[in-house]
């Protein structure tokens, strides 16, 4: 992999997420309801710094959870011959909630599909909505999100990298050729 751009350092990175916290905010007026669930593994800190902000906006804390979404996916067979599963962290009703799925990057739609389908084994939401920091285009499935940080056009030779802090040790978006 080649490095070719940083597209979002880290005060970029934390702009598009107050203002992702904010169109969430608008978008449901009451947030009562809302829950964040990030998809394993680096939608899961983005989910914690949206419903951060979100407190910081409303005075309101959201419930923050976790999916991990392994053996969800369309292709585990395929991709996956000794799968590694994370920890799940959704121990709160879902039923008739709001459910906010947070993801880093939407390529395909394929692992927002399976997130759907970790969720909904937990129970029926009332409606559930996608924030992705990255859109970079090529679905497969007819999956839109309803927030997003940035949208970056891609080809299919490139690769966005998002690091994260708590996972990775720095916050940045970077686009790198295959």
């Amino acid at each position: 992999m080649n490095f070719k751009a940083e597209i979002m350092d880290e005060k970029a990175m934390n702009r598009a997420i107050t203002r992702m916290a904010h169109e969430i905010i608008e978008k449901n007026k009451d947030i009562t309801d809302v829950i964040l669930v990030g998809i394993k593994r680096r939608g899961y800190p983005l989910a914690q710094r949206i419903g951060r902000e979100m407190y910081n906006i409303e005075g309101k804390e959201v419930s923050i959870g976790a999916v991990d979404i392994t053996f969800y996916r369309d292709d585990l067979k395929a991709a996956y011959k000794d799968p590694e599963v994370h920890k799940e962290e959704l121990d709160f009703d879902v039923n008739d909630k709001i459910v906010v799925l947070v993801d880093d990057v939407i390529y395909t739609g394929r692992t927002v599909r399976a997130a759907i389908d970790a969720v909904i084994h937990h129970g029926r939401p009332h409606k559930i909505q996608l924030a992705v920091l990255i859109d970079r285009g090529h679905r497969e499935l007819p999956i839109r999100p309803d927030y997003v940080g940035k949208n970056v056009p891609t080809s299919r030779s490139e690769i966005i990298a998002v690091e994260v802090m708590e996972i990775d040790g720095i916050n940045r978006v970077t686009i790198n050729e295959l």
